[in-house]
């Protein structure tokens, strides 16, 4: 094998096991209060696609996903827009994932699960939190947490957990490739 390429294949596995991460930072990314922009069928960030998992079963009115600000450091989030029909955020990689690594915020004691399937619906692992850090104290910041996923070829994965009145926002989502 010539020398050149021997030098080159480390950084080629390098780059390949790099993940990609999705912050919600985009310029597009619209945060002001009763603007409908910040409410949307779905958002596209580096391929990847969030939606609602399914269709709202308890009203007529369109699934939405919504951005959050998270107060204390501005940082973007998105979580369901729907507050009488709590529904998974189903968030749909462009190519399969051997990990998911999701940061959190919610409400306080909200529970959180993040599931993973592959292509044809099929559950492949599952990671929860029976609820959301505390503060410590009314001045701290609301505490984000992190729940990851691994198997291989996660096609999409799906986040869940607050009960009506609550929320929970996706800080960050990670994938790395298999």
């Amino acid at each position: 094998m010539p020398r050149a390429l021997l030098l080159f294949l480390p950084l080629l596995a390098a780059a390949q096991s790099a993940p990609v991460v999705v912050d919600f930072e985009a310029p597009a990314v619209l945060l002001t209060p009763g603007d409908k922009a910040n409410r949307l069928e779905k958002w596209e960030e580096k391929g990847v696609v969030f939606t609602l998992a399914h269709a709202p079963q308890k009203t007529k009115a369109k699934g939405l996903v919504m951005f959050f600000e998270h107060l204390s450091t501005g940082k973007k989030g998105i979580g369901s827009a729907m507050a009488l029909e709590q529904i998974p955020v189903r968030a749909t990689l462009p190519q399969p994932a051997a990990t998911v690594t999701v940061t959190f915020w919610g409400s306080t004691g909200v529970p959180a699960v993040l599931e993973a399937y592959d292509a044809a619906g099929q559950l492949l692992d599952r990671a929860a939190l029976p609820a959301a850090p505390l503060r410590k104290s009314p001045a701290d910041p609301v505490p984000t947490f992190t729940l990851t996923v691994k198997a291989n070829q996660i096609a999409y994965i799906q986040f869940s957990g607050p009960r009506p009145g609550e929320f929970l926002a996706a800080d960050e989502l990670r994938y790395t490739l298999p």
